[in-house]
């Protein structure tokens, strides 16, 4: 099988994300396609606003309804830092015959050689790769081994960052976010 890995904070998640998602699913054709939240994103330290149980929740309310999605919590379970490689050797481990691809956005490229332990990473999955617009992929890196597949598809501007910044200011995360995170968003009063 072969199976890609969507990580992120997920803060909170969005269409972006979700059309990434899908993209990479459809023209990979992948078996299964896993949303992961970090509990810690390594590279990006106290970027999380949002307590870890809300994003997971965020993440499940958005796509309870589509089969082709599951979502885990390994990250979140084990708490602190996150790191790529704990999580794909215990990916390996849970399916040791199968195929890992992680998914990650074309401007992330030029900093995989700062991801622990890249040269083992490289061994147990291949990256599949999107350009997020703005921000143009260079594909070559310094990182031997490394096993690199684009992804065309949908690229939506829209970031977690600028999403907390309109519901502090009071503006509609429709069309933004899917209906069913939103109502948890209000629910629970996140992000104020």
């Amino acid at each position: 099988m072969k199976i890609g890995i969507l990580g992120g904070s997920f803060d909170p998640i969005h269409f972006g994300h979700l059309i990434a998602a899908q993209d990479a699913f459809e023209q990979h054709k992948l078996d299964r396609l896993i949303l992961m939240p970090a509990a810690q994103a390594a590279l990006k330290p106290g970027n999380a606003q949002c307590p870890a149980a809300d994003r997971l929740a965020m993440v499940r309310a958005a796509v309870d309804w589509d089969k082709r999605l599951e979502v885990s919590d390994y990250e979140l379970q084990k708490g602190g830092i996150s790191y790529t490689i704990d999580t794909a050797r215990h990916l390996k481990k849970q399916f040791p015959g199968d195929q890992l691809h992680w998914i990650i956005g074309g401007d992330q490229l030029p900093r995989l050689h700062l991801w622990r332990e890249i040269g083992e990473l490289a061994k147990i999955v291949g990256f599949i790769f999107l350009e997020r617009p703005g921000h143009p992929a260079r594909t070559h890196t310094e990182v031997p081994g490394l096993r690199l597949c684009r992804c065309d598809g949908h690229l939506i501007e829209i970031s977690s960052t600028e999403l907390r910044a309109r519901i502090r200011a009071g503006l509609s995360l429709d069309y933004f976010v899917p209906h069913k995170a939103i109502e948890l968003i209000r629910e629970k009063n996140l992000y104020r």
